[in-house]
């Protein structure tokens, strides 16, 4: 049986701590720079409510300790800069990505959720939404990602995933061959970092939800 878990929304539709994640999407969806994350209890997650949501995301409580030699050797992020992740129940499930501001945590863009893909699928999209979103605006900060995989198939311009196309992940497989199209006709010169868990905690653009 999966672990309850419990779900602090800061700021949506609704706020509060919800115990279902349907119900907290419900209060997120569609709101511009939602702010959100789950818990593994209710105390912590009512703890979690009464501070700030800057606080708790982007935090890895089990991450490995690091020594000093090798915190120093990996540095620190680059603020000003764009994070990708993407969300995935099942392998495959419901799978949805966002770009956010690796400072603010601000979210820029959101899309999903789309049904039967995989988190590889999501963070390929990620990646290309978030150049896409950059070259737009004409911005030269560079994108983190966490996925090396999503990362190489980026630089290979190709989504490689064994996932077949349905009739249910049609819509998602015409995403992918849109991107793989932008990358084929755009150049870009944004750098494209991996974002360093182990030691920075997760990315800031993490749904929050393991």
């Amino acid at each position: 049986m999966a672990k309850r878990k419990f779900y602090v929304v800061w700021n949506g539709h609704k706020k509060g701590v919800f115990t279902s994640w349907n119900v907290c999407k419900k209060h997120i969806t569609d709101f511009s720079g939602a702010q959100y994350k789950s818990f593994a209890s209710k105390d912590e997650a009512e703890k979690a409510f009464k501070g700030r949501y800057e606080d708790y995301v982007g935090k890895n409580t089990k991450k490995v300790v690091l020594s000093a030699d090798e915190l120093k050797k990996y540095g620190k992020p680059i603020l000003e800069s764009l994070s990708v992740d993407a969300a995935c129940a099942g392998n495959p499930g419901k799978m949805e990505y966002r770009g956010v501001d690796t400072k603010t945590k601000k979210q820029y863009f959101i899309q999903g959720p789309f049904e039967k893909g995989t988190n590889n699928i999501g963070e390929f999209l990620a990646l290309v939404h978030g150049l896409g979103f950059l070259k737009q605006k004409k911005s030269d900060i560079p994108i983190y990602s966490d996925s090396r995989i999503a990362m190489s198939w980026v630089k290979k311009g190709q989504c490689r995933t064994n996932l077949q196309i349905t009739s249910e992940n049609k819509a998602l497989f015409d995403l992918v061959k849109r991107a793989e199209k932008w990358l084929k006709e755009n150049t870009y010169t944004t750098q494209i970092l991996k974002w360093e868990t182990k030691a920075w905690g997760e990315i800031p653009a993490d749904f929050g939800r393991k």
